[in-house]
């Protein structure tokens, strides 16, 4: 559950006045602002289904923010505190969200009321297909309308029996496997998918680190090797984004924080060791070589460079924001940083990557995912031996001046293997994925850098991603 205080705005008050002090900057005439802002429906299903020996009656969501764009995208999670405002929030962030990295989708959420962890595989497959029926039949899942993903809680499993449940109820839709995206790969996924909205994280901070200026702003100086990192939620965007900043970028992650406390270990800690000791022991609890605090919320004000917060939303909010060390907070979870602390850190000069953007990894790799399904035909097929072809004459042609050059020259022991290697699925989604990232951070800085009435990267994140769905609306003519 989220540790909002209750003098605060709830997290869909966050997002509606964080969206009013972007709009304030801009000269939107008041009844697209309006369009713009508002939910346009929110279906609730309550739907029961026969388990051990009775029926269970559960309440399940799906909210359509905009439809400046089709279909509309959006995860569904599965969590005891799902609710209608929550999902209405997160349904409003996909929409800015997509804008701002150019997926060509409106925004849209889901999310049933449930703890996962209470249910085995069966009952939890007997509820999602239920679920994916209530909404598939009012058009809520349809590869032209809308496509779900996974979120908190669910993932290619559940994608799977929702693709399969849709598939059974349209046996003649062609492109029925594009109704959902982060499936298994055996089943229309596409490589990449999992680690993807961690990949846009690091690629999201490889960017930042890009821009000396920036960098700059966040007190810092140098590259991301040797920061030092402090993660919140080691789940699937924690775990990716941790491991590959730590194995690719010479982070150092410090600490990290779950549920039952967090571990701190100013050498460093191996997320890999950290993350086989979460799933055979439930937790953090009893790891070996760390710190281990019970109170985990504690960590997140520790003295480190870079803040990941990846879990839940409001976990940064006025009871703890002005303790917050870190000059520079990404966030990799849908907002863990409410409005109120927002206003905190912005005027202690702490740089916040905005969620909107840290985060799009997931619904960019979902894009391609949903292209190779409707295309019916994996990224690469058709050129990846061509290019490798090419590639051998080129190493053909130094190999003759390799012979011919005797000792004087020769190439690099790896370069031919390196060189003539097409690019497969993953390596194509990757490059994909960090072109998007790297554009849609440019198109932030330049707001921010431009304009003197924008002080930080979220409201020139809510600015660009307005003007992109106002002028979807104004060329549709509403």
């Amino acid at each position: 559950m989220s540790t909002i205080p209750a003098n605060e705005p709830t997290f869909r008050e966050s997002v509606d006045l964080m969206f009013n002090r972007a709009v304030a900057l801009m000269d939107l005439p008041p009844g697209l602002e309006e369009k713009i802002r508002v939910c346009n429906a929110t279906y609730t299903v309550r739907f029961g289904v026969r388990l051990r020996g009775q029926i269970k009656t559960f309440t399940g969501y799906r909210s359509v923010h905009s439809e400046h764009m089709e279909p509309v995208k959006g995860g569904i999670r599965y969590a005891p505190s799902v609710h209608q405002d929550e999902v209405e929030a997160l349904a409003a962030l996909m929409t800015y969200k997509c804008a701002l990295v150019e997926a060509p989708f409106g925004g849209s959420k889901g999310g049933l009321r449930i703890d996962p962890r209470e249910y085995d595989e069966y009952e939890l497959e007997q509820i999602t297909r239920r679920f994916a029926y209530e909404l598939a039949k009012r058009d809520l899942i349809h590869p032209a309308q809308n496509v779900p993903a996974p979120d908190m809680g669910t993932g290619e499993r559940e994608m799977s029996w929702i693709a399969d449940q849709y598939a059974r109820m349209n046996t003649t839709d062609i492109n029925a496997r594009a109704c959902v995206t982060g499936k298994p790969i055996n089943n229309g996924g596409i490589a990449g998918r999992v680690e993807a909205t961690g990949r846009g994280v690091q690629y999201a901070l490889r960017e930042f680190f890009r821009h000396p200026e920036d960098v700059k702003a966040a007190r810092m100086t140098g590259t991301l090797d040797g920061k030092r990192v402090v993660v919140q939620g080691l789940g699937n965007v924690g775990y990716h984004a941790a491991k590959f900043l730590g194995s690719e970028d010479g982070c150092k992650i410090i600490g990290i924080i779950e549920r039952d406390g967090a571990l701190y270990n100013e050498n460093g800690l191996d997320v890999d060791a950290v993350r086989n000791w979460i799933v055979s022991h439930g937790g953090v609890s009893g790891y070996p070589d760390a710190r281990h605090t019970a109170d985990g919320p504690e960590v997140l004000e520790a003295d480190c460079d870079i803040l990941i917060p990846a879990a839940l939303e409001g976990v940064i909010n006025l009871t703890n924001a002005n303790r917050i060390k870190a000059p520079l907070i990404i966030e990799a979870a849908n907002g863990p940083i409410t409005a109120g602390a927002d206003d905190i850190l912005r005027a202690k000069g702490t740089v916040v990557i905005p969620d909107m953007y840290a985060n799009a990894g997931g619904v960019t790799v979902s894009y391609f995912e949903w292209v190779k399904n409707l295309s019916h035909i994996r990224f690469g097929r058709m050129q990846r031996r061509q290019e490798e072809a090419r590639h051998q004459l080129v190493i053909d042609e130094l190999q003759r001046l390799d012979d011919m050059m005797g000792d004087k020259w020769s190439m690099t022991p790896d370069f031919k293997d390196r060189y003539l290697r097409g690019a497969d699925e993953l390596e194509l989604v990757r490059s994909g994925l960090d072109d998007t990232m790297r554009i849609a951070y440019q198109s932030m800085r330049e707001v921010w850098h431009g304009r003197e009435d924008v002080s930080d990267l979220r409201t020139a994140a809510y600015i660009v991603a307005i003007t992109k769905v106002a002028a979807s609306y104004r060329a549709k003519g509403l």
